[in-house]
């Protein structure tokens, strides 16, 4: 059987709404999206750390509820569990601050087997970080050897902006190795400075990676392929909070890739339709998340996306 295998940061998200602490979530970018894989029933692999102490058994604690195996988290007795403090603003996007304190050694354990048409997704800054990218590649070049589906997010934030061009030659790198990239229009601006999405295509991704999907928020979704560029306008709704929506939307991806049974090979030919479709996965888990406070979907939805 097929399955999604995971790799980056796991926090607890403490969100602000009006300056006051709202709730606390567990979070972190491929997590999110995780959680909902999980809910939809799909057999996953998630790789990540975690400190030894009360924030890491809360976050432990949680994905044993989800049914999200803890077997590839590795839990380090130095140092702490990654916190964020996420303070929504009046159209209920979120600012971050984070807190962390990793030890020197890090993703110290056994990656799970990777099989040929098996899906990997990989980004943010985790997958840029120096003192974790040796690992990182060692994982990357092990999928790409297996024939999985590398799916890459920058998810790059303003707050590394002013790394851009020391971090350019890993994230060409990342680019190079996936089969999908996919990000919002912001990541891009952070990384490339302002330009139409049709001309990031054409002038930093396409060489690298021909499949490319970017989330313009309310204003939609661009698809990209060798042979294909079509926009798609997203269900217009009243957000309540957009943390994990980009997350869930790689989730809706990612289901929707198993779903209608696309492996590694047939990603070179697949038909407008069934991109079509796949991408109404990806706008129907983000829209969800967007409607309530959770990162994720819910489980009642869940069951009857399933249906």
């Amino acid at each position: 059987m097929r399955k999604v295998i995971g790799v980056g940061e796991t926090i607890l998200d403490i969100i602000f709404k009006e300056n006051q602490p709202h709730r606390a979530v567990p979070g972190g970018s491929v997590f999110n999206g995780f959680v909902s894989l999980s809910r939809l029933g799909l057999p996953l692999a998630f790789i990540s750390e975690l400190g030894d102490d009360r924030v890491g058994k809360i976050i432990r604690t949680f994905m044993e509820e989800n049914n999200l195996t803890t077997e590839y988290v590795n839990c380090f007795p130095i140092g702490k569990s990654p916190l964020s403090l996420a303070f929504l603003d009046e159209e209920h996007n979120a600012q971050y601050t984070f807190y962390k304190d990793y030890p020197s050694q890090r993703l110290d354990m056994d990656f799970p087997e990777i099989n040929e048409d098996d899906l990997l997704i990989f980004g943010s800054y985790y997958a840029l970080n120096p003192v974790l990218r040796p690992r990182i590649v060692e994982l990357l070049q092990y999928a790409k050897e297996r024939k999985a589906i590398l799916y890459y997010d920058p998810n790059f934030r303003k707050a590394h902006m002013h790394e851009a061009i020391s971090l350019m030659p890993t994230v060409l790198e990342n680019l190079e190795l996936a089969d999908i990239v996919r990000g919002s229009d912001e990541d891009f601006s952070n990384l490339f400075g302002h330009m139409p999405i049709t001309k990031v295509y054409n002038d930093h991704i396409r060489y690298y990676c021909p499949n490319f999907i970017a989330t313009h928020g309310a204003e939609g979704v661009n698809l990209f392929t060798k042979e294909t560029h079509k926009h798609f306008d997203v269900d217009r709704i009243q957000p309540v909070s957009t943390i994990g929506a980009g997350d869930n939307f790689n989730a809706g991806i990612l289901y929707g890739l198993l779903k209608y049974g696309i492996g590694h090979a047939a990603l070179t030919t697949m038909i407008e339709e069934t991109w079509d479709k796949i991408i109404r996965c990806g706008i129907d888990l983000a829209s969800e998340v967007c409607q309530s406070y959770d990162n994720y979907i819910s489980k009642e939805f869940a069951s009857q996306y399933l249906q």
